[in-house]
């Protein structure tokens, strides 16, 4: 808990940070502890207000088409799973031994969930302004990157691009689904080329593709800076 409150750059009760943490898998296989799915609920509207309210100050000549745009960007699971990465925030997420072996932490929709979360305990523990601040210094490094915005809203057409002209080769995805009719798990894997391969995980096939595209993207330029 020390390392990660040190990463986050604030101290937040270690109670609120576990639950956070946990994962209904975890729960599931531990008696039936208390799970991060209502932070995460919590976590999502704080997420969503806390955007709105920076987009609004920070680009006072944006037409309100281009602010919504760029906040479904910002708030998106493709987003928030990056930004897990980018902290890594994987690791400390508390899985079953199910979705451990399974990659769950590497995993789009359980980073992006358990950053909601996370924003849902700053929030409780320490007020809406401490809050605020936390998304914010979250989404610096996409808010540094303008070209982020229009990835994360279309990263096929964004890796595609990126792939042509680096001369990287075509995007090939595959996709392969598990779980009941009712709540299946699409991992989509895309390569290009023999420079990157990716994968992503999603509730249909077009949120696994798009995930697996924002990391193929994300690194694809970094081998090519």
């Amino acid at each position: 808990m020390a390392a990660l409150q040190e990463i986050l750059g604030l101290q937040v009760d270690a109670g609120l940070l576990e639950l956070a943490l946990t994962h209904r898998s975890f729960a599931y296989e531990n008696g039936g502890v208390p799970t991060n799915e209502r932070l995460e609920f919590l976590g999502d509207s704080i997420l969503g207000q806390a955007v709105t309210v920076m987009l609004y100050r920070d680009f006072p000549l944006l037409p309100e088409g281009d602010l919504a745009k760029r906040r479904a960007s910002l708030v998106s699971t493709a987003a928030l799973s990056e930004i897990a990465r980018g902290i890594g925030l994987g690791r400390f997420v508390r899985l079953g031994r199910g979705e451990t072996l399974t990659g769950g932490r590497d995993k789009s929709s359980i980073l992006a969930d358990t950053v909601e979360a996370l924003i849902g305990a700053v929030y409780l523990d320490t007020g809406v302004e401490s809050a605020t601040r936390f998304v914010k210094r979250l989404l610096q490094p996409m808010l540094a990157d303008p070209g982020h915005f229009g990835v994360s809203m279309d990263p096929k057409t964004s890796l595609q691009e990126t792939a042509a002209r680096l001369g990287a080769g075509v995007p090939v995805y595959t996709v392969a689904e598990s779980g009941p009719d009712h709540s299946k798990v699409f991992v989509a894997t895309v390569s290009v080329g023999t420079a990157v391969t990716a994968t992503g995980e999603g509730t249909s096939k077009k949120h696994a593709e798009m995930a697996a595209a924002l990391t193929a993207w994300t690194r694809l330029r970094a081998v090519h800076r």
